[in-house]
């Protein structure tokens, strides 16, 4: 059941890197400058940050099929707008159209594991999660280049409208019903927002989401920055890109593995610092060697590889003890864990396009920032009293 879950959270990253290939065909057809691309994937991250918020309460208030069935409905139609459009201002309508309703089946998808996944076993879901996750990067731009060369970049739309209707039929087909719409949740705004305060107000779920989400940034921010940074600043092509995007993906895949193995010895509080403590080595070492050497194409790969290891550990820890405190209005809790992971990578992600720096010494910046800032959040809930709470609750 965990794989059919995976699939269903996958539809996003496919949707995010299976295009990035073809940002040079794109930017040449729509008439704008490469660069300006990556507002596209910026714009994707916000519109898919504002989903998570609505459909929260939707899952909760009528069970997770319909609200997941009408998401996915409006990214096929959002997604064909993208295959047809001919300006760069239609393209980014309806990928914040399409994001708006793909986020239904990420949403979903971290409801229906709290549903049928028992909280003990959480945080080893969702690294199997993490995992299904990170094929998706490990094989969408490879995919994309060689649907860019034998087609174009519009058969790439087609293709993601065509995996939207298979997750639907996925989840209409394999996915009992076993959550009771609970009619007492109110979709009106003020209940709406006591329901995400009264979560932030939890310290376990305040820290693990916010210190997470800092970690999980500088995925966003290679996502956003890496065509830049290879295919014009080192000169890689499609197919080349997609390898090193490959490479990268697969350090992701290789820490949900490590993650599988270090949660059999030890709790998910403790895998979750000390990943992130080593992620924080691994940005401060990159801006440094960024800042003082002329980092080529293969150090740049190194690093980041070491970075996105540490991101693949920390993420799937921080959302199981971020929701492990939750019984009730799970599906609120992670729209605005998914909310506030996005929110915050879309705007790491902007800060890269808005840097005066050249090379990686942007993505290394930013990258650093994130993880430090994430690493001192962590270690002040701890001095201030909250690590008690966040720590008793995550070894019952």
């Amino acid at each position: 059941m965990i794989i059919v879950f995976g699939i269903l959270n996958a539809l996003t990253p496919f949707t995010i890197d299976l295009y990035l290939p073809a940002f040079p065909q794109i930017a040449a057809d729509l008439g704008v400058a490469v660069s300006r691309m990556s507002l596209s994937v910026s714009v994707y991250f916000i519109g898919f940050a504002l989903g998570q918020v609505i459909y929260g309460p939707l899952l909760d208030r009528f069970g997770r099929h319909r609200p997941i069935y009408g998401g996915l409905a409006i990214y096929v139609l959002a997604t064909l707008g993208c295959m047809t459009t001919t300006s760069f201002e239609g393209l980014l309508v309806f990928r914040f159209i399409s994001a708006l309703g793909g986020s239904a089946a990420s949403v979903g998808a971290i409801a229906l594991v709290r549903d049928h996944i028992p909280a003990e076993k959480a945080a080893r879901a969702f690294a199997t999660l993490m995992l299904v996750l990170s094929v998706s990067p490990l094989l969408a731009p490879t995919i994309g280049s060689l649907i860019t060369t034998a087609a174009s970049w519009r058969a790439i739309f087609a293709v993601l409208a065509v995996l939207a209707i298979a997750n639907l039929a996925l989840v209409m087909f394999a996915v009992p019903r076993t959550y009771s719409p609970d009619p007492s949740v109110s979709l009106r705004l003020a209940p709406i927002l006591r329901t995400f305060r009264d979560a932030l107000a939890q310290p376990q779920f305040r820290t693990y989401t916010l210190a997470g989400s800092l970690s999980f940034a500088g995925l966003f921010v290679f996502v956003s920055g890496s065509p830049a940074v290879f295919m014009d600043g080192f000169g890689v092509g499609p197919s080349g890109f997609g390898a090193i995007f490959a490479i990268l993906a697969g350090g992701m895949i290789l820490g949900g593995q490590l993650n599988h193995l270090l949660l059999k010895h030890f709790a998910s509080e403790q895998v979750f610092r000390r990943a992130l403590f080593v992620q924080v080595i691994s940005g401060v070492t990159f801006l440094a060697l960024s800042l003082t050497l002329d980092l080529g194409k293969w150090p740049t790969v190194v690093l980041l590889f070491a970075f996105l290891h540490c991101a693949g550990i920390t993420y799937p820890n921080a959302a199981a003890l971020a929701l492990q405190p939750f019984t009730k209005n799970i599906g609120s809790a992670s729209s605005l864990l998914g909310f506030l992971q996005l929110g915050m990578g879309a705007i790491a992600a902007a800060l890269v396009g808005v840097l005066d720096l050249t090379g990686p010494t942007p993505m290394a910046f930013v990258m650093a920032v994130c993880s430090t800032a994430g690493w001192i959040l962590l270690n002040s809930a701890r001095r201030l009293g909250e690590a008690s709470a966040v720590e008793q609750t995550s070894t019952q």
